[in-house]
């Protein structure tokens, strides 16, 4: 089912009466609205696996290579869980996320799904521009140090290493705090996914969360933000015109049908001139 003027119009409700507070840095910022997620997938063609009684929502590609589940009910500590079957060379791969992981963050990932992103030749990059600490063990953490990436090496079941990214409350000297959010990518996840999910999260601009909304964590910092609730939702509104414009264009780019070859006597004569 596509995405309708009334799910947009509800998203719109919503925040259109909310005052939007800057919140940073992004990994403590929360959830957010997890439409930035479902309706990006919606406009650009995936549809709903419907069950009206479940609160589970499943969305599928148009090809039915990818699917996205998303179970704010679950046992686990995943709440999102992103499968892609193998196709033809290409494996297949899963990447799952946690409760607090910020919806926005988590849309760049799946954004990248639908529109190739410019190729990122290292995904640490992103992580060390932003003046995270990246040491030569594989392992970046966030100025403060509550937010950590680790591409975790080889072994005896893997030949391609895989990334584990955790968010977690301050510890006591060498003990971890208890975990606020995670995020696993296996190792056939395209880098350039991963690039696009590491640069989204140590982005340095802040999110918008509306007061009294759930963060991360208390030591986030809000300030009222400088938009107003409406360019809130008019920044939602063109990102999924946006995606739905470039995923047209993108079928509309498969379904075209190839150039006819020149016709051989035409080539012939053209040749004997």
């Amino acid at each position: 089912m596509p995405l309708s003027e009334r799910q947009l119009a509800a998203f719109a409700d919503k925040h259109a009466v909310q005052i939007p507070y800057d919140t940073s840095p992004r990994h403590l910022a929360g959830p957010g609205d997890a439409r930035h997620v479902t309706h990006g997938l919606a406009a650009a063609g995936w549809n709903t696996v419907p069950d009206p009684l479940s609160a589970e929502i499943i969305l599928a590609s148009p090809d039915l290579r990818h699917r996205l589940q998303f179970d704010p009910q679950s046992c686990t500590s995943a709440w999102w869980r992103l499968r892609a079957e193998p196709v033809g060379t290409e494996p297949g791969w899963y990447a799952e996320f946690g409760e607090h992981v910020p919806a926005e963050v988590l849309a760049a990932f799946t954004d990248a799904l639908i529109v190739l992103p410019p190729q990122q030749p290292d995904p640490w990059q992103p992580v060390t521009s932003a003046g995270w600490h990246h040491d030569s063990s594989g392992t970046a953490r966030s100025p403060d140090s509550m937010c950590h990436v680790q591409l975790r090496p080889l072994s005896e079941f893997h030949d391609r290493s895989s990334w584990h990214i955790e968010t977690r409350e301050p510890g006591h000297g060498e003990f971890p705090g208890p975990r606020i959010w995670h995020a696993y990518l296996d190792e056939n996840t395209p880098a350039h996914l991963v690039s696009v999910f590491l640069t989204a999260l140590a982005d340095r601009s802040p999110l918008q969360r509306g007061m009294f909304e759930r963060i991360g964590h208390y030591s986030a910092v809000q300030e009222p933000s400088p938009l107003r609730p409406q360019q809130v939702v008019d920044a939602h509104t063109a990102r999924i015109k946006s995606l739905r414009a470039q995923a047209r264009s993108a079928r509309r780019q498969q379904t075209k049908p190839a150039t006819p070859p020149a016709r051989a006597s035409t080539a012939q004569r053209a040749a004997r001139r």
